[in-house]
């Protein structure tokens, strides 16, 4: 009987995993991943989830406990507090610092759920692990292939793109082939008493907060000019370009006849935000873009028409992949995409299956780098 470890967040999803897996008849150990100190690491500000002086993953923690009981099932803890800062979250504020947009989720897969915890199974025993994430591992001629989830509306494939395939392998995901609502139903059905809890949309093992708060523990706010890009004017003032995002649509506290606005780029070094008129949209639209640090799941040829995502909730948009001689990629889209963001992840796709992920590194427009002829148009007038 293979040993598993279930990797148990307090969560609807992963505690329907451990109990399906109990029921195919695996060894199921669970074990609840602690990687946030609010205390150590001093976040005070802006954590409006805080209730009855618990915070969020001591919550977390008692509800994975409810559950493990429930179902009969031994609970272990381990602690990743200094290897989640160390490799998730100096990375994630490096990455807001350099005016880009990071997603730690993707960081926390690769070098936490899939690294550490893997580390921390094999060495104590256990032959799998698992995990509540919709994902689907396929084998064909005794290779193991990955594909988006039957359900569509919930598929992480694109959070695991940075995970090494070796890591992938040696994992179990039980929902690959199920939807969310049957994952609801088998937890009403074993009386859970997180059945009807929300899916949690914060940042990974941090929580739900207010976001621009909560970054301002770590990187302080500087008021700059708001640009509006069409008419060079000032129209407003903005709290740090760090903490906005290419494509945001709101929460710039600017009004007027043109608004509302679209975030069209920002001058980390000038401290400026350029916004745009939201009936304007070309200053978001790019037609390649340069993908670094490329994790393959996928041998794949040096061209390639294929599928990428390039934000989780995005549709997939069909792309030509050319392999550089430094082993980065140009990806060209001639149909335009709206809101490439450098520092986000694109992660490709044949006919549904994951052939690998990198960081977006630079997006162009008939050739030009789309920030610097933004800023040229700033420059020039």
């Amino acid at each position: 009987m293979l040993k598993v470890l279930v990797g148990l967040s307090g969560g609807v999803d992963s505690a329907v995993a451990a109990y399906l897996l109990k029921q195919a008849g695996y060894d199921v150990t669970c074990c609840f991943m602690r990687n946030w100190d609010s205390a150590l690491n001093n976040d005070t500000l802006g954590n409006d989830t805080l209730n009855n002086d618990i915070c969020p993953q001591e919550s977390d923690y008692n509800d994975a406990k409810s559950v493990a009981d429930k179902l009969g099932l031994k609970l272990l803890r381990s602690d990743y507090i200094e290897e989640y800062w160390n490799y998730v979250f100096k990375n994630f504020i490096d990455e807001y610092e350099k005016g880009r947009t990071p997603n730690p989720d993707i960081l926390c897969n690769k070098y936490i759920k899939f690294d550490y915890f893997l580390k921390f199974a094999k060495d104590n025993g256990f032959d799998k692990i698992a995990t509540g994430h919709y994902f689907k591992s396929v084998e064909k001629d005794s290779e193991i292939h990955y594909y988006k989830a039957t359900d569509q509306n919930k598929d992480q494939s694109y959070f695991l793109a940075q995970v090494d395939k070796s890591a992938l392998d040696y994992c179990l995901f039980p929902l690959g082939d199920i939807v969310k609502d049957e994952v609801r139903e088998i937890a009403h059905k074993l009386d859970l008493s997180i059945a009807d809890k929300k899916d949690s949309t914060g940042i990974c093992f941090i929580g739900e907060r207010n976001f621009r708060e909560f970054l301002k523990n770590y990187i302080p706010m500087k008021e700059g000019n708001i640009i509006d890009i069409d008419t060079l004017e000032v129209i407003g003032k903005h709290q740090g370009v760090y903490y906005y995002t290419l494509g945001q649509r709101k929460g710039f506290g600017v009004g007027g006849n043109r608004g509302p606005y679209y975030c069209v780029g920002k001058d980390v070094k000038k401290n400026e935000l350029y916004l745009t008129s939201i009936e304007n949209e070309e200053y978001l639209y790019s037609d390649s873009a340069l993908i670094t640090d490329i994790n393959w799941i996928e041998n794949i040829p040096d061209e390639l028409d294929m599928e990428c995502k390039f934000r989780y909730r995005q549709q997939d948009n069909p792309v030509h992949f050319h392999r550089l001689p430094d082993g980065n990629a140009l990806l060209s889209y001639p149909q335009k995409i709206k809101a490439v963001t450098p520092g986000q992840q694109a992660v490709f796709y044949k006919d549904g299956m994951l052939l690998g992920g990198g960081i977006i590194d630079n997006t162009y427009i008939d050739g030009h780098e789309v920030n610097k002829w933004l800023m040229e148009r700033v420059k020039n007038g």
